[in-house]
Formats: structure tokens, C-alpha cells, sequence
């Protein structure tokens, strides 16, 4: 098989040749954009999942149709090191910048820069070493009171209100929301709280891990009627088949049965593995048809591939003591397990362990399924862990 024609691509974020499955949240991303332009409201919306189901691919389509669309498009990715503000500013300013145009939308547009100025100076953020300023004079009384959840309802306003002069609307994208302090949650629930209030032409995406969830919920109570959740999950066979097969077929190969079946079966459906061993089989293959031997072949180099980077990038973040809870979850096998299991495996009470369990939440390792459960945000996460634990 000519490597240089394999359809597949097994990358972060990469877009693969056929979004299987997700037709049905793209129809209705398609229909929030277009109820907001028209000023008839709708509910903004959390996509959530394990890694690998295609979160960010899903939001990276999301943001190429507002822009076909025509809507003033935002996209940034949160980081738990990096405060909300910091990502915010700079693409709020351009964004204004773009929308200082016609007379009413000019001086609408100059105030939010103004306001934005205040913004920035009442919360002090830096981008990078660099402590970011306007050359504007900051508006005074005006979201430069210094608490975030008091001043980005006020910004956020502003800065709708200027698009709705423009006869425009924004689209707010933030992957990876689970990384946000519940403070900054709580400001930006506020935020779109006001926006909803006012009908503003301003709707936000956002995506992240299973956690996101909970996490709004316990920021802010009316969260849950404030936006939607879409779960995203493995691919059903249906779709599977169609992400494996139709790519092959469209470069003029083959596939059998057999084959779509063992990789069905080693990927469980999920959309990154499937890229994964889709690439690896094609470049197994001597041609014209991919078989199950193929697939044989392709899962040596699969896992080597998996365990060099997709896992092993997530492994090399924690702490030795964070890898040991790690391993005793997986010794359990893939879960969900209850905390009382984990610590027992530890060979410690529940209490000893539970600050190691909420660091390894907060960098997005594992969630609770429900109360008292604990399970890998990393599909077969711990096949790997227990590789490099022999």
C-alpha cells in the first residue's frame, strides 16, 4: 500500500477524513448559530467525554462552520496553569477591533475596547512575562472592580452589545473547560447568564472531560438549565464501519469483514484508536485488500505507537505518588472502582489518599462516574499502565 496515499490520521486534534457519529450535534450547532443570529435565543452547550472521542475534532468543525456562517468566531483552549482572563483579552480585542466599523457599531466597539482596558487593568493578567495593556484610556465604574465574577458578566455584555450593533455574533469556543478553577467557571457561567438575560448575540461551545459537568453544577446551581450537555462516546458499529471503511475505499483499497471486525474489537469504537489502527494497517497491508492478518501486524505497531506518545505524554505529568495510585487502579482493571478499593490496594485509608485523588482530577487523569467512583479519563489507560508496571 503507497504510504503516501494512507487516509488516516492519528493526531491530536487532527481531522480525519470522516467524522462518523457526530452528525446529529453538528445539525444542532447549526441550529444554535442560526436562532442566535436571528435573535430568538438558545441554549449554549458543554461537549463532554472520555479522551479520544474526538472532542476537539468536533469543536474544531463547530468553528469552521461559524465561520462559513459568517459569525465573529473565538477559539481558544483552557489551561490549568494559565488563568481565564490572560486567554480571553487578546481575542476579545481583536474581536472589538473587527467590529469598529459603521458609526453606531464604532463607538459601541470603542467602548468595549475601553471597557476591556479596565477589564485588564483591574485583574492584572500577563501574557507570558509581559503585563498586558490597552494605549486606549480604560472606561471607569466598568468591569474594573477587580473580582471576576463582577467584572466578565459586565465585559461580556459590552462586548455582545457591540456585535449586536454590527448586525453580528460571536461564537465563543473553549476546549478543555475541566482545567478552569471553579471561580473562573462561576464567572464565566455568570457571564453567559447575563448574555441569555439580555438576548445578546453571543453564544459559547465549550468541550471537555466527563468532570465538566460536575464542575459547573457546583459553580453555579442553575448551571444545568443554563446550557446542554452532549455526551460524546465511542463510535456504535454502524459508524465505526463507515470511519474505517469508506477512507480505504476512497483511495481505491479494500477491506475485509474480518478485518473491520478486529479492529472494531481492539478500538472499542473510540475515534483516536481507530485512527490509530486504521494508519497502522494501511502501512501493514502489501495490498490491494487490508486483512486480518494485517491487523495482527498492526497491532504491535499500534500499542508501540500508543504508548510512546498518546499515553505516555499524560504519564510523564504525575508525580511518583500520583503513578503509584495509578497503578493500584489499574491492578483493578479498567473500572470504574470504588475509592475504598483503591486505598485498600494501597494498603491505606481512604482519607491518606484522597488529596492524590482530587490532583489527579484536576489534571484530568481520572473522574467520578458517581459518587464514590473512580474510573481513567484515558481509554485503556490501564493496559498501558500495567505495560510499564512489569
Amino acid at each position: 500500500m503507497d504510504a503516501i496515499k494512507n487516509p488516516f490520521v492519528p493526531g491530536a486534534g487532527s481531522n480525519p477524513p470522516i467524522l462518523a457519529g457526530r452528525r446529529d450535534i453538528l445539525e444542532h450547532s447549526q441550529i444554535v448559530l442560526e436562532r442566535v443570529r436571528l435573535g430568538k435565543g438558545a441554549k449554549s452547550f458543554f461537549v463532554v467525554g472520555l479522551r479520544g472521542v474526538g472532542k476537539t475534532v468536533l469543536l474544531n468543525q463547530i468553528f469552521e462552520q461559524s465561520i462559513e456562517s459568517g459569525f465573529l468566531t473565538i477559539q481558544i483552549e483552557a489551561h490549568e496553569n494559565k488563568p481565564l482572563p490572560a486567554l480571553l483579552i487578546p481575542k476579545f480585542r481583536q474581536s472589538l477591533l473587527q467590529l469598529d466599523r459603521g458609526k453606531k457599531a464604532n463607538e459601541l466597539a470603542r467602548r468595549g475596547l475601553r471597557v476591556l482596558a479596565a477589564f485588564t487593568n483591574a485583574i492584572g493578567v500577563k501574557i507570558g512575562d509581559v503585563e498586558f495593556s490597552f494605549s486606549i484610556d480604560p472606561e471607569i465604574g466598568a468591569a474594573d472592580s477587580g473580582d471576576l465574577e463582577t467584572d466578565l458578566p459586565d465585559l461580556f455584555e459590552v462586548v455582545a452589545g457591540a456585535a449586536k450593533a454590527r448586525e453580528s455574533a460571536i461564537v465563543l469556543i473553549v476546549d478543555e473547560l475541566q482545567y478552569l478553577s471553579e471561580v473562573e467557571m462561576s464567572a464565566l457561567i455568570m457571564a453567559m447568564h447575563r448574555v441569555s438575560q439580555r438576548n445578546l448575540p453571543l453564544v459559547l461551545v465549550g468541550g471537555g472531560l466527563p468532570q465538566l459537568v460536575g464542575l459547573a453544577g457546583r459553580s453555579k446551581s442553575y448551571a444545568e438549565r443554563l446550557f446542554d450537555y452532549p455526551e460524546l462516546g465511542p463510535l456504535d458499529r454502524e459508524d465505526a464501519d463507515e470511519a474505517i471503511v469508506v477512507p480505504i475505499r476512497g483511495e481505491g483499497a479494500d477491506i475485509t469483514p474480518e478485518a473491520v471486525d478486529a479492529i472494531y474489537q481492539v478500538t472499542r469504537g473510540y475515534p483516536y484508536f481507530i485512527q490509530t489502527w486504521g494508519y497502522h494497517s494501511w502501512n501493514a497491508s502489501n495490498g490491494p485488500t487490508i486483512n486480518a492478518d494485517d491487523i495482527a501486524t498492526a497491532n504491535v505497531r499500534a500499542i508501540q505507537t500508543l504508548d510512546e506518545s498518546f499515553f505516555r505524554v499524560r504519564f510523564d505529568r504525575l508525580s511518583q505518588g500520583e503513578k503509584t495510585y495509578l497503578f493500584a487502579m489499574a491492578k483493578l482493571g479498567p473500572g470504574p472502582h470504588r475509592s475504598g478499593d483503591i486505598a485498600e490496594r494501597l494498603g491505606k485509608k481512604v482519607q491518606a489518599v484522597a488529596f492524590m485523588r482530587s490532583a489527579l482530577i484536576k489534571k484530568g487523569m481520572i473522574y467520578s462516574p458517581s459518587h464514590g467512583d473512580t474510573a481513567f479519563t484515558v481509554p485503556m489507560f490501564d493496559e498501558y499502565l500495567r505495560r510499564v508496571n512489569n
